[in-house]
């Protein structure tokens, strides 16, 4: 995703031997039976550091050893580990030991050779030694690296012009079988520049070996020679064969079969498939290569434009020299659809990897190397898609992008020439797990940008060249608010970078991302996750509200260690309870935690930085308390802050019955004791229960309150679902006057964790006692502090709003743009009759048309009550009640047309009653 230009400068690099490099944190597969655990992928091979190999003939490694003082880029800040061998003179060499325990009959090598004088590279051989003997020369080419940043062409990534200076790109990777016997088992191979090598000299960053094997032609497929395709031969041009062939497996039922061999599309066409398979022979075998004639004048498609479409197991590249149109740049798969499926798929020097958007698709043990801009691109825009849900990148490995290596792209809106906008469901349950992500030298790591639901957990990122390693945000003004997120067990090593000289963290929270420093990001949960070496600042804290920040180790940080508003940063409020972290290696005058800001509420408990190791959370007293039983308010679990309870202030008086006394008083309750009091909205606690068997449980609260409060509570199961809806509380007469209110819950059996959440304030609670068989539950607001997503919204008026039991906060939608909707997700499907929408009480009367619709799967929408105007006035508390026949939805929206109080969408509660 591209970056807005700023300004300019320049890095140190420092030449060292190779027994001085420190803390190279290597890339190698992990065993099937590590990797549920371990971050990063499980590749078919192994990477080998150049650094890490035994140098020999005067060869030399340079590594980066200090954060870089400009913006611009290096050949070390673009390198794996940020180190790499350079071989400058005939006889110099780097070694390895093949480790691997099989034999190596394929070789990849990611280096870099110099440019031509005038620009647009050279090419040249570099020998390959297997037990001391010359076994074969490796064609090398710097055709397709090397743009040029200077005279004010910073980050633009398609200048090619040497006399402009500040180079960057320099690495591309050459892929060859090994000539003649496999590298055995234990035998050594080496890389080395003899005289027949002409290039000045040789950068080698990292090789990666293995040893892959054809695939046979499925059963019941057709193949692309059969329809007139021609291998290996680049003066053929294959585009019209292979679509002929794709259209008759299309009419036919069948697989599309690419057999082994190098297929060109010479020409600006690409290739459009919907509801079939195409298969390969395997990436090493099956190649489909465009070769666009340059310079090119024509906006160029992706090489395959797929819906609903299974790939796997082959090749795609091109001959793209940048990321310009111009220069042939466009991308290799774009997809939208449902369930679509990328598995094992090997993209190179094409603009984009994978730009797609839908429900249900899957990209899967993919390698994404060289690419121009994004490799994996998951989204809600692709093909003229508008939605982009439960979509999943899992175990592929990406490096040298020219842009994220991996994201999350929700957008909002698009706005065409004359200035007409297009909206798009904001996304929702998008994951990325066990990828490995190496080396990106012009964008993230992995970005998440908006939406809702996402999980990013036990991904490897390193050595990014300018950018964060691992961000959570919104990108841009047109992006849509990231509105829940779990970011848990990630790796983020040397990461981070001076990218337009701003001194970027390692791993960042919030919406300044990318300079624009606007829109909501909320309730990201950063667990688990190590962030070791980064170039500047650890972790990083921008605007955002209520981040969960636990159990995170940073290491050895060249600035500090974490940081809420570092430079360029800014975050003017927010909200972070920041539990359990660990930060370590500092450098002399850094600092474990820094808080830039006056008005962000961190909430800080057990960190390194305060003297603990970290708590953790456990049942009161160490035994889980037993349901069927009473649970009593005064036992919440232990663990502090953030871990068994969330409070905004301590008031109570409890400090004699257990440690931390949070909110507890005496109580008159029958029984005595204690009972929980100064209750307030987004507060809660946890209980560690035992369930004896799974079924239906009443929950009978002893409460006390002076005045009535709706929605005063609910509880939650460890995923944060709504067991008993809102729960509302008549007045018992006082603070110590206590009566039973009732809720209905569904448990399953065995030990699990209960939160009681606050949602609005002016109660006390003593107990919870859960008896079998529950009845049937009252009415309740299903909505209360479920996700939301919306159209779009002005400033900080953000849809979480709308479920937050709050009459006084409000959503209100971009002005002068109607239709605009927003949308509660209640996390399953649920029949309701009701629909309440209330704006805040001191606002002047106005009417809003609106339809209300629902959807059970978030894509197909039907109308449950059709467009009509409605009247909100403070005579009538500004609530409107729409009724309607019993129906049954997960995903309910509101979709407002007029509004003659104000030119945009408005509401400050959208309640569903079952």
């Amino acid at each position: 995703m591209q970056r807005p230009s700023m300004r300019a400068g320049r890095r140190a690099v420092g030449v060292v031997g190779a027994a001085g490099l420190v803390g190279a944190l290597l890339v190698a597969p992990l065993s099937p039976a590590s990797a549920a655990t371990t971050a990063g992928a499980t590749t078919p091979f192994t990477s080998l550091e150049a650094e890490a190999g035994t140098l020999a003939g005067g060869a030399s490694t340079v590594a980066l050893t200090s954060a870089p003082t400009t913006q611009y880029s290096s050949p070390a800040l673009e390198a794996s580990g940020h180190a790499y061998v350079h071989l400058a003179g005939p006889g110099q060499k780097v070694q390895w030991t093949n480790t691997t325990g099989h034999p190596i009959s394929a070789i990849v090598v990611r280096a870099s050779i110099p440019d031509a004088p005038g620009g647009g590279g050279i090419d040249a051989t570099l020998n390959l030694y297997v037990d001391g003997a010359y076994r074969q020369a490796l064609n090398l080419t710097s055709r397709q690296t090397w743009v040029y940043e200077g005279n004010n062409h910073y980050n633009d990534s398609s200048d090619q012009n040497p006399a402009d200076g500040n180079p960057r790109v320099f690495f591309d990777e050459a892929r060859a079988f090994v000539t003649g016997t496999p590298i055995a088992a234990g035998a050594t191979f080496a890389l080395q520049k003899d005289a027949a090598n002409t290039a000045a000299y040789y950068d080698i960053d990292v090789v990666d070996v293995e040893q892959p094997a054809p695939i046979a032609q499925p059963a019941n497929s057709l193949s692309i020679t059969s329809c007139g395709a021609v291998a290996d031969n680049p003066g053929v041009d294959s585009t019209g064969a292979i679509q002929s062939c794709i259209d008759q497996a299309q009419a036919q039922g069948k697989v599309l079969w690419i057999p082994a061999g190098t297929f060109y599309l010479k020409g600006t066409n690409g290739l459009h498939a919907q509801g079939i398979t195409i298969a390969g022979a395997g990436p090493w075998y099956s190649t489909v290569y465009r070769a666009v004639p340059l310079p090119n004048p024509t906006p160029l498609g992706a090489v395959f434009q797929l819906t609903s479409t299974t790939v796997k197991d082959f090749h795609v590249d091109s001959n793209a020299t940048s990321r310009a149109t111009a220069d042939g740049a466009g991308g290799a798969m774009d997809t939208t659809g449902t369930n679509w499926v990328a598995d094992n798929i090997w993209t190179q020097h094409t603009l984009s990897g994978f730009w797609a958007s839908g429900t249900g698709g899957q990209v899967r043990n993919s390698r994404l190397t060289t690419i121009w801009a994004d490799g994996i691109n998951l989204n809600n825009v692709s093909l003229n898609g508008t939605v982009g849900n439960s979509l999943s990148a899992t175990n592929n490995f990406v490096r040298g992008t020219g842009d994220d290596g991996i994201a999350i792209n929700s957008v909002n809106y698009n706005t065409d020439g004359n200035g007409n906008r297009t909206y798009y469901t904001a996304m929702s349950n998008v994951s990325f797990t066990h990828n490995t992500i190496v080396a990106p030298w012009g964008g993230k790591g992995i970005g998440i940008y908006g939406g809702s639901g996402h999980d990013v957990e036990y991904n490897l990122v390193s050595d990014t060249a300018r950018y964060i390693g691992l961000g959570a945000g919104r990108f841009g003004v047109n992006g849509s608010d990231l509105l829940g997120a779990t970011v848990n067990g990630n790796v983020v090593a040397r990461s981070g970078g001076n990218g337009y000289s701003q001194g970027q963290p390692a791993l960042q929270i919030g919406n300044g991302g990318d300079g624009q420093n606007v829109g909501t990001v909320d309730r990201v949960n950063v667990t688990n996750n190590t962030v070791t070496d980064s170039l500047y600042d650890g972790i990083g804290f921008s605007q955002s509200t209520n981040t969960q920040l636990q159990g995170n180790t940073v290491t050895s940080p060249w600035r500090n260690g974490v940081v809420i508003a570092p430079p360029f940063y800014p975050a003017p409020s927010g909200s972070a309870t920041i539990t359990g972290n660990t930060v370590t290696g500092l450098k002399a005058g850094a600092s474990a935690y820094l808080n830039n800001s006056g008005g962000f509420a961190a909430t800080l408990s057990g960190n390194s930085w305060q003297g603990g190791s970290g708590p953790v959370q456990a049942p009161y007293g160490g035994t889980p308390a037993a349901i069927p039983g009473t649970v009593q308010a005064e036992n919440y679990d232990t663990g502090g802050q953030g871990l068994a309870y969330n409070v905004t202030s301590v008031n109570g008086s409890g400090a004699s019955y257990r440690a931390d006394g949070v909110d507890l008083e005496p109580t008159s309750d029958a029984g005595g004791g204690w009972n929980l009091g100064w209750t307030s909205g987004g507060q809660w606690f946890r209980y560690t229960v035992n369930v004896a068997t799974a079924g239906q449980y009443t929950v009978t609260a002893r409460v006390a309150t002076p005045a009535a409060v709706t929605g005063a509570w609910h509880l939650a199961n460890a995923s944060g679902a709504n067991l008993t809806g809102a729960v509302n509380l008549p007045a018992t007469g006082g603070w110590q006057t206590w009566a039973p209110v009732t809720a209905t819950v569904t448990l399953p059996a065995g030990q699990q964790v209960l939160t009681l959440v606050e949602d609005n304030g002016g109660w006390n609670l003593n107990s919870l006692a859960f008896t079998s068989g529950g009845t049937t539950q009252p009415p309740s607001n299903l909505a209360a502090g479920r996700p939301t997503t919306e159209s779009s919204h002005n400033q900080t008026y953000g849809s979480g709003n709308v479920t937050d039991g709050n009459q006084g906060s409000y959503w209100e939608s971009a002005n002068n743009a109607f239709p605009q909707w927003v949308q509660i997700d209640l996390g399953s499907a649920q029949k309701a009759t009701k629909v309440v929408l209330q704006l805040p009480t001191s606002w002047g009367a106005r009417n809003q048309t609106l339809t209300l619709s629902g959807s059970t799967d978030g894509t197909n929408f039907t109308t449950v009550v059709s467009s009509a105007s409605y009247a909100f006035n403070p005579t009538s508390n500004n609530t409107v009640t729409i009724t309607f026949p019993a129906s049954t939805q997960r995903y309910w929206r509101a979709t407002i047309t007029a509004n003659t109080g104000w030119p945009a969408a408005q509401l400050s509660e959208f309640q569903i009653w079952a």
